[in-house]
């Protein structure tokens, strides 16, 4: 585990089994592009793995997978801009693979956004070289990247050569189980000088044509012989400097990045090396970068004691890297491993559901853009559900540049080596998280506008989706929605059936409810003008209105032993031995490999990979969860719930880092002494690497805004619904005394702080309307300017 103070993380000391974790833990971005924290002068092998990724890059390769031609789509790795390599005298390139490392600093610095890095080499004729490094993605400018470089000889003098490159023949081959596919994206790489301080590379990708252009200043603080050595794919600019026992000698290269995706420019190369020539020196790069940092955390308040809140800060700097000011103007969704490496092909999935909530009250343009990037979709979604027969929008599972599915037909079983058929895309769930999302955005932030045309349009192809597929049984009096597959993804068919799907999910099919009876909702509130061009545009009629509430009241959620059951016939499953597989294997959070690999199928079994029914807590607070099922003609009482809780609890793996999220969010309330455990777990989730080897590959974007969504919403009992904030507090014993700053409807700045037993609210002056604050069953306005301390109820 890394040193770490409330602003820093610090490595000591060059692991090379560490350094793929480090890489992506120290990645540097600002929501345009990322660039993992990777060693300069190393390139990429079976230690180090340089990666830049622009958000919504993508382009499509065709590969050889078991006798089938298939077609992935993947998020760019695109040319390095890192390397700067040295050596001494006429030695060999300095590394720490290759030569003696005397010292070895990291230090992460979620203040100012910037990674250090000290060491010291010795080379072959024992000399001493110190090397500080200082680098950046640029917060302010978001096509900008810096690293600074100084060197210090030790008791010698002589010369450094230095080699300042943009290297283009970068591969996707940074996730092992990928490495047979197809990997090589970039072609037409080109390479060239600007200036004498300047080179150039430009290329493009193979399929997606997107065009990419680079351009790197290197200048030194003092004199040095320059030149350039561009080689192939690579473009390179050499510099000899004298230096001298005990002085430092600096070298800066600056970046700058285009592509063709972007706005207001002619030409990526153009727009790059125009950049790279008009940006300042490295003194006003830092304090502007710095500058937008400090605005960023000042908007993002986040104040929490004990050793959750360096963890939680963490988080919150690869949530915002990720997902910046900047993103509001781009055309991206969520990717679900951030812009931190290549794991899951950076497609976007449903884990805006966790990402969404947090944004929501600090970055609402935010919000909006992604959901945009949903709107702009829905054709294709629409498109989607009329090929398979159905009505409506299908969204898919996967998504990535143009909205199609993007779920592999095929996955690899590295315990089997045996490829399998995937059948994930059958999660048609994502389309009620988008709706889910559309209605907390909306909520949150008094969108209204957004709300009455892309978002409602939204909504009622969702909606015409879940009416259209699910089918009414005579013999229950109910609806069943068949052939689908849950959040679980463990289960994806019935033993020994000859197709995939199962019957009846149950968060499935609640969500599907909520979804119409939400739907409907708005459609009753907007404006007749509006809603006669929405129905005109979608050719809605009353009978499907009627329809939807029909099938919204009757959707069939099936029990077992009085749980509720994760889909139709989940009882009647075998139950698996788990202390004896816990034994062999010790740990088992993917049992669905495990039990392939002994020729077994996880399908037969009563086991979950994640949370899938224990969703609905997360999603719900337990009363509007209890009103949802009261409304679908069930009841749900806290003992049913609570045996449903213990149920699932004692039947999950955790294969999923939201897993352990989700089960602290539902226990803090259903069990409150177990919940600590999984609310830790779910901190340290990427920090420790505790799915064994998948944070390298990138870290996982919804756990770590999920633990800062759980600060924020979770033990609140934070919701914003009809026009109020609403609070319910569980505060945990470890997590009881916390703050934080939301905006809420054109507030910025709201400050909330619980401790000992109450809730303080805070609403900065402005000219906006005092806000509503209910608590139990008391409810106070709060005016701009003015303080509220609220009673915590007894529990």
């Amino acid at each position: 585990m890394p040193d770490r103070t409330d602003w820093t993380w610090e490595y000591e000391g060059y692991d090379p089994a560490q350094e793929r974790l480090r890489e992506s833990l120290c990645t540097l971005g600002n929501g345009y592009f990322a660039t993992r924290g990777a060693a300069p002068e190393c390139t990429a092998d079976s230690v180090h793995y340089p990666g830049t990724y622009a958000a919504g890059c993508y382009n499509r390769l065709t590969s050889d997978v078991a006798g089938h031609q298939v077609e992935n789509e993947d998020m760019v790795n695109l040319p390095n801009w890192l390397p700067l390599r040295f050596r001494t005298g006429s030695g060999t390139w300095l590394s720490p693979d290759t030569h003696r490392l005397l010292d070895h600093h990291q230090r992460l610095d979620l203040r100012s956004g910037t990674l250090e890095r000290t060491l010291r080499y010795e080379d072959e004729g024992g000399r001493h070289l110190a090397v500080r490094q200082l680098r950046l993605v640029h917060m302010a400018d978001p096509h900008l990247a810096l690293l600074r470089t100084e060197f210090t000889a030790e008791g010698w003098s002589g010369e450094v050569e230095v080699e300042s490159a943009l290297d283009g023949t970068v591969t996707n081959t940074g996730v092992e189980r990928y490495r047979s596919l197809a990997s090589q994206h970039l072609t037409h790489v080109h390479t060239g000088t600007a200036s004498d301080d300047t080179v150039w590379l430009r290329c493009r990708t193979t399929a997606s044509d997107v065009r990419v252009g680079l351009a790197a200043r290197t200048v030194t603080d003092g004199s040095a012989e320059t030149g350039t050595a561009h080689e192939g794919a690579r473009a390179a600019h050499l510099l000899r400097i004298r230096v001298t026992d005990g002085r430092t000698a600096t070298v800066d290269k600056t970046v700058a990045l285009h592509t063709s995706r972007d706005p207001a420019i002619s030409d990526p190369l153009y727009a790059a090396v125009d950049r790279a020539g008009r940006a300042p020196d490295v003194a006003a790069l830092l304090a502007s970068h710095r500058r937008a940092w400090q605005q960023l955390w000042r908007n993002a308040e986040l104040d929490v004691p004990n050793g959750a809140g360096p963890i939680l800060r963490l988080h919150l700097f690869h949530v915002l890297q990720t997902l910046s000011p900047h993103t509001a103007d781009l055309d991206v969704g969520v990717p679900a491993r951030g812009l931190h490496g290549e794991a899951y092909r950076g497609h976007v999935f449903w884990d805006e559901l966790f990402v969404l909530p947090y944004l929501n009250l600090h970055l609402p343009e935010v919000s909006r853009a992604l959901l945009t990037y949903r709107h702009r979709r829905l054709e294709r979604a629409c498109s989607a559900a009329t090929d398979a027969g159905h009505t409506g929008a299908m969204y898919p599972w996967q998504s990535g540049s143009n909205g199609r599915e993007e779920t592999q037909q095929l996955h690899l079983n590295p315990r089997s080596g045996r490829w399998l058929s995937d059948h994930s895309h059958l999660q048609h769930h994502v389309g009620s998280a988008i709706a889910y999302n559309v209605w907390q955005y909306c909520e949150a932030s008094g969108d209204t506008q957004f709300l009455h045309t892309k978002g409602a349009e939204m909504l009622v192809q969702i909606a015409r989706f879940w009416s259209g597929i699910a089918a009414y049984d005579a013999t229950l009096g109910r609806y069943r929605i068949t052939g689908v597959v849950g959040p679980d993804e463990y289960h994806e068919a019935y033993p020994g059936a000859d197709k995939p799907g199962l019957d009846d999910n149950a968060y499935t099919n609640v969500t599907a409810a909520w979804v119409l009876a939400r739907t409907l909702d708005v459609l009753r509130g907007l404006p007749d003008p509006r809603r006669r061009d929405l129905f005109e545009r979608t050719a809605l009629d009353p009978g499907e209105l009627n329809a939807w509430e029909d099938v919204s009241r009757k959707l069939h959620v099936p029990f077992h032993d009085e749980v509720i059951s994760q889909f139709a016939g989940y009882g009647d499953l075998a139950e698996l031995d788990w202390d004896g597989y816990r034994k062999q294997y010790g740990d088992i959070r993917r049992l669905d490999r495990i039990l392939e690999a002994e020729g077994d199928t996880v399908n037969r079994y009563q086991a979950s990979k994640q949370a899938d029914v224990l969703m609905l807590g997360y999603l719900f607070s337990p009363a509007e969860l209890r009103g949802l099922f009261q409304r679908m003609g069930y009841e749900l009482d806290d003992d049913t719930w609570q045996r449903t809780v213990d149920h699932y609890l004692r039947r999950t793996s955790h294969g999923s880092t939201l897993s352990s999220l989700v089960h602290g969010w539902v226990l803090a309330r259903a069990r409150r002494a177990d919940a600590w455990t999984y609310v830790q777990e779910s901190l340290a989730g990427d920090i420790a690497d505790l799915q064994g080897g998948t944070t390298g590959e990138g870290i996982h974007l919804g756990a770590m805004a999920g633990t800062l969504d759980l600060v924020q919403r979770g033990l609140t009992g934070l919701e914003t619904r009809g026009g109020a904030l609403r609070l319910d507090p569980v505060p945990l014993p470890e997590l009881s005394d916390y703050g934080f700053a939301i905006r809420y409807r054109g507030h910025w700045g709201v400050q909330l702080r619980l401790s000992s037993g109450e809730v303080r609210i805070t609403v900065p002056e402005s000219d906006r309307e005092p806000i509503d604050i209910a608590l139990a069953d008391r409810t106070v306005s709060v005016a701009p300017g003015e303080s509220c301390t609220l009673d915590l109820p007894d529990r």
